[in-house]
């Protein structure tokens, strides 16, 4: 029996983002590459960014890295703007190495969005700049752990802006992202994908908005139409309690808020951010850069390693 067929460089590294310098990204990096002993499967985990960042985070292993030209300065909990070169270059490199085969798959370290946007940076997070690297249509955010996946529609958009964001045409095309991910990614034979509303009581027939009727309800209905197996638009107050949750398999959510509050909840320290509808394989841990924490050797690298582990996990799914 022929072996299922790999994609272009499914048996290289996971590639590893340090993030933000001066946040908790490369110390649970480092924490990371040494409780997984360098490996996660049978890929050799490689850190992307400055060397001298990762060795002050007690990285032994000077091979391990992949070095950006930029240099980067790591003083705990004081961001600066000078090291904004070498965490762009780092997430540019580590997405140019998965699109040309050289890895498997990138795991990116948390960034200050704050100080990126201050020097320039365009994007409002990772989400939206790796959409842009790659030429992806439409990159979606899914948040998944053992107990829930879930996927925001809109990103980070303020709340204020987030009915006049939602269209039929945008829930169908992330809709069938998410059900073809499942398929491809979690072999998931026949995903089962949940929609809620985006009003109390999903609009209560029109009472308390009319965005389901108009909007969520003939979008779901044209997924069901493509034979997908779709429910909504759920109420999301009810939509996550143990025996909602076992009636599917990700849950398709109006807003940021919505959708992470309930992984959050369930999931803090094992939750793992994946990029779906990219054409790499791209998770990152589901937690910021913690400045607060930074440097006293609080840091918790749960999340990274299983950022780690899904995106090897991943990257050795038939292709």
């Amino acid at each position: 029996m022929s072996k299922p067929a790999k994609r272009a460089g499914a048996d290289g590294p996971i590639l590893v983002t340090m993030g933000e310098p001066a946040g908790i990204g490369p110390e649970i990096a480092v924490a990371a590459f040494n409780a997984l002993g360098g490996h996660a499967g049978p890929h050799p985990i490689r850190l992307v960014g400055d060397p001298g960042v990762f060795k002050s985070c007690g990285l032994a292993d000077a091979g391990a890295v992949v070095a950006t030209k930029a240099a980067a300065l790591r003083v705990p909990g004081q961001a600066s703007p000078q090291n904004v070169p070498a965490v762009i270059e780092a997430i540019e490199m580590a997405v140019a190495m998965a699109q040309d085969g050289r890895a498997a798959a990138i795991v990116t370290g948390p960034i200050n969005k704050a100080v990126l946007m201050h020097a320039g940076f365009k994007y409002p997070g990772h989400t939206e700049f790796l959409e842009a690297l790659t030429g992806a249509p439409r990159a979606v955010m899914m948040l998944a752990s053992d107990q829930l996946r879930v996927v925001p529609l809109t990103i980070h958009t303020p709340l204020s802006l987030v009915p006049a964001a939602i269209t039929s045409a945008a829930i169908v095309e992330t809709g069938e992202i998410i059900l073809a991910s499942l398929k491809k990614y979690f072999g998931i034979v026949v995903p089962r994908l949940a929609v809620s509303g985006l009003n109390p009581h999903a609009g209560e027939d029109g009472e308390l908005g009319r965005e389901e009727t108009n909007l969520i309800a003939p979008a779901v209905a044209a997924l069901k139409a493509r034979g997908h197996d779709v429910r909504g638009p759920l109420p999301a107050d009810t939509m996550f309690h143990a025996e909602a949750r076992a009636a599917f398999d990700a849950a398709l959510c109006m807003y940021h808020d919505q959708a992470l509050i309930p992984i959050k909840t369930l999931s803090f320290w094992d939750g793992v951010n994946v990029t779906l509808g990219l054409p790499i394989i791209r998770t990152s841990p589901d937690h910021g850069t913690a400045f607060d924490i930074a440097g006293a050797g609080k840091a918790d690298p749960r999340s990274m390693i299983a950022a780690i582990r899904m995106a090897a996990s991943m990257a050795d799914a038939p292709a």
